[in-house]
């Protein structure tokens, strides 16, 4: 059975796709809906945040490091190694820091695109009843489908009506 297209106006604007199979790019569903588009600023702003915090702690313990290699020649050796080892824990502490709030935007993105999947479920679902379909299918993990299955366009449409940028 052919994947058919019904312009009867009950569908969205491409007209209703009827197949037993539909293709989707959830990558791109989640990038170019609504709420992916107000998930990748607000992660992008706090990206740029971080960097720029980097960049005034690196700033800082550059500074900092000058300061204890100017201090060398004043103070024994056992003295400016306690004071190094201290400096050397300060910075090993602050690498640790910085990387765990890299990941923890990494994982608030993964923990967005959780809650987008779970409130996009029912509106895939209903594309599925509206194409009499059995499955949606990740279009990547598909080798060769006709483009007629495909309704990513048609689920960031319905997705952008119903949920908008989740902001809410």
């Amino acid at each position: 059975m052919g994947a058919q297209q019904s312009d009867s106006g009950a569908g969205l604007g491409r007209g209703t796709v009827i197949s037993p199979v539909l293709t989707i790019d959830s990558e791109r569903l989640f990038l170019e809906s609504a709420f992916g588009r107000r998930v990748a600023e607000e992660i992008e702003a706090q990206g740029a945040e971080l960097a720029k915090e980097n960049r005034r702690i690196e700033a800082d313990l550059e500074a900092e490091e000058r300061e204890l290699t100017d201090m060398r020649a004043t103070m024994s050796p056992e003295d400016f190694r306690e004071l190094a080892d201290a400096f050397d824990q300060k910075v090993q502490q602050i690498r640790q820091a910085q990387t765990a709030k890299g990941r923890a935007l990494n994982d608030l993105l993964d923990q967005e695109r959780e809650v987008f999947l779970t409130a996009a479920a029912p509106v895939l679902e209903r594309l599925m009843r509206d194409a009499d379909a059995a499955v949606i299918l990740e279009r990547r993990s598909v080798f060769v489908s006709a483009n007629a299955i495909e309704i990513t366009e048609d689920a960031i449409e319905l997705l952008d009506e119903t949920l908008g940028s989740g902001s809410d």
